[in-house]
């Protein structure tokens, strides 16, 4: 079924309902001559300009794509409001397979989209786009993140991302046991690509026992390889049900807490760089049910887009890692937020969030 202009219904019926839409403006993007079709959505610009990364996805339909640009920039308002940045939220996604449809004359194509923008949105990198990406995107904006740092960036930003995992995973341990060092505790990473392999560091510095899985074995390897101490499993259910976990971190694709898992998860606390952990609504209080604490995963992942929207001010390391390392004192403050309110921290997160973007509207 398709409305008037031939989109499906469904898709605006989603924009236009304000619990899962309530998106300030959506452009539909295409360059016919590169073969470029994108979507830009926008969810709020209520804290600043929307900030959030550009996905170059194989989609299965044009509505597929739609729905996970609302989505995703949905998302990135709730974590540019938790990260305290002057940022609202917003999302691209770019339809094709990057291996074959990507060029130089499409990333300049799209860039002169977000130009046309005039600033309301502000991309960066996500699944499918990379740094190198993003320096052609900037020759044609000047709205472009994630740049290397020969071209005015920050370079990779999976440095700080993990940095501000592991704040997370210590202040849930702080919650939970008494003591922010997880010296002891056995963690076990699901997905040890560019942010797994620097979380586990961070983990192993701290003297957590380490086990690992990913689905590419020579990222398995690379870890083991240079930290032999480090175990492995075959496969996600493996690690889930491993006896003696302490925390589950799911640093690969999100959907990782579903009614599937939850059930066998032998972890205390879960605490990952994931995006989008809870397949859907109702997870969070499964988790609570069980006694399984949560970190809410667009809390404790933000030490990317604290990185990349500080590009905009002149990139300082240190001054962003000061800011990601406040995600341990902001995770800490959801978990009494939620013990106040009676309601799963993923919930009580989602309220500080509400009522920041609440209070910029009125003022």
């Amino acid at each position: 079924m398709t409305d008037v202009t031939g989109a499906p219904a469904d898709v605006l019926h989603t924009l236009f309902r304000s619990d899962q839409g309530g998106h300030e403006q959506v452009v539909l993007c295409q360059d016919r001559a590169t073969g470029l079709k994108a979507v830009i959505a926008i969810h709020s610009t209520a804290l600043g300009p929307a900030l959030g990364g550009t996905r170059f996805y194989p989609y299965a339909s044009e509505a597929e794509a739609v729905a996970d640009a609302l989505n995703l920039s949905r998302g990135m308002s709730y974590k540019n409001a938790m990260a305290g940045l002057g940022h609202g939220g917003g999302k691209a996604v770019i339809m094709g397979d990057p291996e074959t449809l990507k060029s130089e004359e499409l990333l300049l194509a799209y860039g002169r989209f977000v130009d046309s923008l005039g600033g309301r949105y502000v991309t960066a990198c996500d699944v499918g786009t990379y740094v190198a990406d993003m320096d052609v995107v900037a020759r044609t904006t000047r709205w472009a993140t994630g740049r290397s740092p020969e071209n005015g960036g920050a370079g990779d930003s999976s440095v700080l991302t993990a940095y501000g995992v592991f704040q997370g995973m210590r202040a849930s341990a702080r919650h939970l046991w008494g003591e922010s060092s997880l010296s002891g505790r056995t963690v076990g990473v699901a997905g040890v690509g560019k942010v797994g392999h620097h979380l586990v560091n961070h983990l192993l510095e701290d003297g957590a026992e380490v086990v690992i899985t990913d689905v590419r074995p020579e990222s398995v390897r690379r870890i083991q390889a240079r930290n032999p101490q480090v175990t492995a499993v075959a496969d996600t259910d493996a690690l889930i049900e491993l006896p003696g976990l302490d925390v589950y971190a799911p640093c690969a694709l999100g959907g990782a807490l579903n009614d599937d898992t939850v059930p066998r998860l032998s972890a205390r606390i879960v605490c990952g760089a994931a995006n989008n952990q809870l397949a859907h609504p109702g997870v969070e209080k499964d988790l609570a049910d069980r006694g399984i604490l949560y970190a809410p995963d667009y809390v404790v992942n933000a030490g990317g887009v604290i990185q990349v929207a500080d590009e905009l001010h002149g990139f300082d390391f240190d001054r962003c890692k000061a800011k990601a390392a406040k995600i341990y004192d902001t995770t800490l403050a959801i978990f009494a937020r939620a013990k106040e309110d009676g309601i799963p921290p993923a919930a009580a997160a989602d309220r500080i969030a509400e009522q920041r973007m609440a209070e910029a509207r009125r003022r």
